[in-house]
């Protein structure tokens, strides 16, 4: 019995090549949106801070080493929220001694591996993350400081939908 599995979408680019220096948005969600990376914590609604898990503080170390794994990345800016990462991954010019050079989803496959692989020695998990991640090409200055400002603000966004609460 031939059964065929659902094809997955693609929302990338077609042409485009995800390996070039620029500026990318990353969105990484944790398998059934699980709340297992932080909580987000305050007093009131006017302040929101993130309180990190231990699978959450795994997830920040492994994302700050990428830029050790890859000479040509940086991590410009990120939140952890409790089942979410946004994030604003840097290509420079620099190659990385590899031929061809990593792409953004090679990046992200191995930064999703890494975590996983770690978190699995502390909390019993077969999976830690979605299969796929949501990307966003940052095109200029503006786009970039809107996605700046709203890694910047999702804690209180986060806290404010959920009238002060975590949960």
């Amino acid at each position: 019995m031939d059964t065929e599995l659902p094809r997955r979408k693609r929302p990338h680019l077609k042409d485009y090549d995800y390996s070039s220096e620029g500026a990318y948005f990353v969105t990484i969600c944790v398998q059934n949106r699980k709340k297992l990376l932080s909580r987000v914590v305050g007093r009131g609604l006017a302040s929101a801070e993130i309180e990190y898990t231990k699978v959450g503080q795994i997830a920040k170390r492994q994302l700050l080493l990428l830029e050790e794994r890859y000479s040509f990345l940086k991590i410009e800016k990120y939140v952890i929220m409790p089942d979410h990462i946004h994030t604003i991954i840097v290509f420079d010019e620099k190659t990385a001694g590899a031929s061809p050079r990593p792409t953004l989803f090679d990046v992200i496959c191995a930064y999703k591996s890494l975590t996983t692989r770690e978190c699995k020695k502390i909390y019993p998990i077969d999976k830690l993350f979605q299969t796929s991640f949501v990307e966003h090409i940052i095109r200029n200055q503006e786009d970039y400081n809107d996605r700046a400002r709203y890694i910047e603000e999702n804690p209180l966004r986060w806290q404010m939908k959920n009238n002060g609460s975590d949960e």
